[in-house]
C-alpha cells in the first residue's frame, strides 16, 4: 500500500473498530470496554469539540490519565483534524505556561490532573479550561459523519514533549501525513518481524502516560491488531501484574527490567506465573548483553529490544529469532532496521558517510519522522538534513546489518582536551563479569578540565574491585579512559521517563 492510498490517520483505526465492534479495546478498573463503545465516546467528544469550535488547524492541549475515555479524547482531536499537545505529567509550571502559550485554543483536563500548577499555567494564557467529564457528558451522541477523519496531510498533527533532561522539553512535531505513514498505524503495511510483533500484544499491558510517543505507537500495533490494552488495577507491582492480568505484551525500560530480573532472582521461593507473555519489548536506553541473556534464560524466548526517538518512532527490533539464529552477533545490538527505514553511519563532524562497520553517528530515513521541532528552527535545521534524521546517537551497522550503539555524541566528557564518550567506558565496564549495571558521569575538574566519573551495580553476590575494573577499562579504550572514581551502588535513580537518572548520579558527585 503506497503513502498516497493510505487510510488518513486515523482512519484505519476507526474502521478497524467498526469492524470489530464488539471486542474489547480497553480493560480497565475491571470492566471490558468494547470497541464500539469507544467509538461513541469518541464521537462525543468531536461533537463537544466541534461545539468549541475545534476544527482542521485549531489547537487542542490534553492533560489526562491512562483511561479508555483519554484515548477517545485523544482519538476525537484527530479526527477533527486538530493538532493535539499531549501534557506529560509532573511537568513544572514553567515549561506549562510555555506550552500553553503556543496559540491553544482548547485544553482539556482529567480532575486527577487538575493540579494547582496546572491550573495557574492555564490562566496566564488566553485558553478555554474544560473538564473531560463535562465534555462527554453534555455532548450528543455520534453520527457516522462523527467518526471520519479530516486531518489535512500537512497539518501538524500532533505535538510531543521530548524528556526535558537538558533543559525546557523539546516540541517533536509530526504531521497528519508522517502519521498515516507511522510502522505502526498501517496494518496492510506490516511485514515479517513487526506481523508477528503485533500478533503477540493480544494483552498489552498499558501503563504511564498517553503523551509518550512510543506508549502511543505500540498501542496503536495492539488495537489494530485486534488486541486489548490492559490497564492494570493499582498498585502496578512487577513482576506480579503479568500473572494478575495475563497480560500477553508490555513496552518497558530497561531499568523496569533490571527489577523485574532482580526480583525473579531473590525471590525464587514465590514463582510468578508468566507464561502468558509473549513478547517484552525493552527501550529507551542500552540493554547490557549479558542482562538480555539473563532475560532470555528467566523470562524464555519472548524479550525482545527496541531502538527509536520521540523524533522518529521505532526503527530497530531485535528479536527472540534473532538471539536464536545469530547470537554471535544479535547479543549487543538493538536489531535491524524495520522496513522502510534506512540507516546511514556518518562521520559527527561534517556528516559524511563512514564505510562499512565504522563506528559514527547513525543517521535515518523514516518517513514517520518529524516535520520539525515548534517554535525552534535552529534545532530543526540542526536535526533535519535533506530527508535525514540526525539521532546523535553513536553506533555502527555489522555485516548482518545489526545495529550496535555506543554512545550519545553530546554525552562526552572531555579530559586533557581528548574526547571520550560515556558510553564506551559504560560497555567496558558492563562486560566486567562482577557488573551488572554501569553508568558514567562527567564532571568539571581543576587538574584535567573535566573527568569521568562511574557508578556500578554490582552482580549478584559480587564485589568487583576499583583496580579490576580500572584494568578492565585500560585494556579495552587506554589509560586515558580510566574513571577518575568508580562507586558501587545498589541501584542506580530513574528519572521520570523511565531511564537511568544521570542528573542525578552528576549531583552525588558534586556533592563529594
Amino acid at each position: 500500500m503506497s503513502q498516497l492510498t493510505a487510510r488518513p490517520f486515523p482512519q484505519a483505526l476507526v474502521d478497524a473498530f467498526h469492524r470489530q465492534p464488539d471486542v474489547p479495546a480497553f480493560e480497565h478498573l475491571g470492566r471490558a470496554v468494547p470497541r464500539r463503545a469507544v467509538l461513541d465516546l469518541a464521537g462525543r467528544c468531536v461533537r463537544g469539540l466541534r461545539a468549541a469550535g475545534i476544527g482542521p488547524g485549531s489547537s487542542v492541549a490534553v492533560a489526562a490519565g491512562v483511561t479508555p475515555e483519554a484515548f477517545a479524547l485523544h482519538l476525537a482531536v484527530h479526527l477533527l483534524g486538530a493538532r493535539l499537545t499531549g501534557l506529560r505529567p509532573g511537568l513544572p509550571p514553567g515549561h506549562l505556561a510555555r506550552v500553553l502559550a503556543d496559540g491553544i485554543d482548547v485544553l482539556v483536563h482529567d480532575e486527577p490532573s487538575d493540579s494547582p500548577g496546572l491550573r495557574a499555567a492555564a490562566a496566564a494564557v488566553t485558553t478555554r479550561l474544560g473538564l473531560e467529564k463535562d465534555l462527554l457528558n453534555t455532548a450528543e451522541p455520534a453520527s457516522p459523519d462523527d467518526l471520519v477523519a479530516h486531518g489535512r496531510p500537512d497539518d501538524i498533527a500532533l505535538i510531543t514533549l521530548t524528556s526535558g533532561s537538558t533543559g525546557q522539553p523539546k516540541e517533536c512535531a509530526h504531521t497528519y501525513r508522517s502519521l498515516t505513514a507511522g510502522w505502526s498505524w498501517q496494518p496492510a503495511r506490516r511485514t515479517g518481524r513487526v506481523a508477528g510483533l503485533a500478533a503477540a500484544y493480544a494483552r498489552f499491558l498499558l501503563f504511564g502516560t498517553l503523551t509518550s510517543a512510543v506508549i502511543f505507537e505500540h498501542l496503536g500495533l495492539c488495537l489494530l491488531g485486534g488486541g486489548t490494552a490492559v490497564i492494570p488495577d493499582p498498585p502496578l507491582s512487577f513482576p506480579e501484574v503479568f500473572a494478575r492480568h495475563r497480560v500477553t505484551a508490555c513496552l518497558l525500560t530497561v531499568p523496569r527490567l533490571h527489577h523485574i530480573l532482580n526480583a525473579l532472582r531473590t525471590e525464587p521461593e514465590n514463582p510468578v506465573d508468566l507464561t502468558s507473555l509473549r513478547a517484552l519489548l525493552v527501550a529507551g536506553s542500552p540493554l547490557a548483553p549479558h542482562k538480555l541473556a539473563e532475560a532470555t534464560e528467566r523470562l524464555g524466548p519472548v524479550v525482545h529490544q527496541g531502538y527509536g526517538q520521540t523524533e522518529t518512532g521505532m526503527l530497530t527490533l531485535l528479536t527472540p529469532d534473532d538471539l536464536a539464529r545469530r547470537p554471535d552477533t544479535a547479543y549487543g545490538s538493538v536489531g535491524r532496521p524495520l522496513d522502510g527505514v534506512d540507516i546511514d553511519v556518518r562521520d559527527p563532524a561534517d556528516g559524511r558517510p563512514l564505510p562499512d562497520g565504522a563506528t559514527g553517528e547513525i543517521w535515518v530515513r523514516t518517513a514517520g519522522a518529524l516535520t520539525g521541532y515548534r517554535r525552534d528552527e535552529a534545532e530543526t535545521r540542526a536535526v533535519l538534513r535533506d530527508g535525514w534524521v540526525r539521532t546523535r546517537d553513536l553506533g555502527r551497522l555489522d555485516e548482518h546489518g545489526f545495529l550496535r550503539l555506543t554512545g550519545r555524541t553530546r554525552d562526552v566528557i572531555i579530559v586533557n582536551a581528548v574526547l571520550h564518550y560515556a558510553g564506551a567506558i559504560e560497555q567496558a565496564l558492563a562486560a566486567h563479569p562482577d557488573v551488572d549495571q554501569a553508568y558514567v558521569v562527567g564532571a568539571p575538574d581543576e587538574r584535567t578540565g573535566e573527568a569521568a566519573h562511574a557508578f556500578v551495580v554490582p552482580a549478584a553476590g559480587r564485589r568487583p574491585a576499583p583496580a579490576a575494573l580500572r584494568a578492565q577499562v585500560a585494556d579495552a579504550l587506554g589509560p586515558a579512559s580510566v574513571p577518575a572514581t568508580i562507586t558501587l551502588v545498589r541501584e542506580v535513580p530513574v528519572a521520570a521517563s523511565g531511564k537511568p537518572d544521570k542528573k542525578a548520579l552528576l549531583e552525588r558527585v558534586r556533592a563529594k
